[in-house]
């Protein structure tokens, strides 16, 4: 029976990692296209939502005008994080995704090392504070990297360029003010996931689909870009 198991997981993983490649592969391909390209996959990634979002939705709302507020409410959601990734200038859109990756990431490792003491475990099980803290640690560090590039940047072209320690030792502030939000869109990014997990839990599915081998839907994976996405455009329109 073990051996089974650990056969059964393996396979699992392999299937995993053989999704995880592909999806990679058609995303970045779309990324680096940009223009209709990358317009065409937004609009096909956001009608799959659409579609999985309906049917977590009919299985646990009750009512006639309850369905229709869900889905009408699912259709704005995902409609305005789908404009805001097509919007955005492409910078900034990797600089979300980037975001997202970090925290999924520290979330990841950092619940696997010390991860104890679930945060919600009637939504999401596998949610600790320790995972969450890992997940504002990687997204800091991203935003953090992301204003050194800048003000390098910037500084090259200055009488006296500064070097990276420099300019964090002169402008602390600035340094609080990048990992303080990187921490935010990480709690962003994890209140999009506990929100999918919710309404996965009330339609009593495990996964918001079966799209991808390993992985479960299409929300499954972007659960924690939709809320940031439109977190980013935001920003954009109040800095740029």
């Amino acid at each position: 029976m073990a051996d089974t198991a650990s056969a059964t997981q393996k396979s699992d993983l392999g299937i995993r990692v053989l999704s995880a490649i592909v999806m990679l592969a058609v995303a970045g391909t779309a990324l680096w296209m940009a223009g209709t390209a990358f317009i065409i996959f937004v609009v096909l990634i956001g009608l799959g939502l659409l579609w999985e979002w309906s049917q977590l939705a009919l299985r646990f709302a009750q009512s006639a005008p309850a369905k229709f507020l869900w889905l009408i409410a699912g259709a704005l959601y995902i409609a305005f994080a789908c404009f805001a990734l097509i919007a955005m200038p492409g910078p900034l859109r990797l600089l979300a995704i980037v975001t997202v990756i970090a925290v999924d990431t520290g979330a990841y490792f950092a619940g696997r090392r010390f991860g104890n003491k679930k945060i919600a475990p009637s939504i999401s099980p596998s949610k600790t504070w320790a995972g969450l803290y890992g997940g504002m640690a990687g997204a800091g560090l991203v935003m953090v990297l992301t204003w050194l590039l800048i003000a390098s940047a910037i500084s090259a072209f200055a009488s006296k360029p500064q070097s990276p320690g420099a300019i964090m030792t002169e402008h602390p502030l600035a340094l609080l003010a990048a990992i303080g939000l990187g921490a935010l869109l990480a709690i962003l990014a994890q209140a999009g996931d506990f929100f999918e997990s919710w309404m996965k839990r009330r339609a009593g599915v495990k996964d918001s689909g079966k799209l991808i081998p390993g992985h479960g839907g299409l929300f499954d994976r972007v659960d924690g870009l939709l809320p940031v996405s439109i977190a980013f455009w935001l920003l954009s329109r109040v800095t740029l």
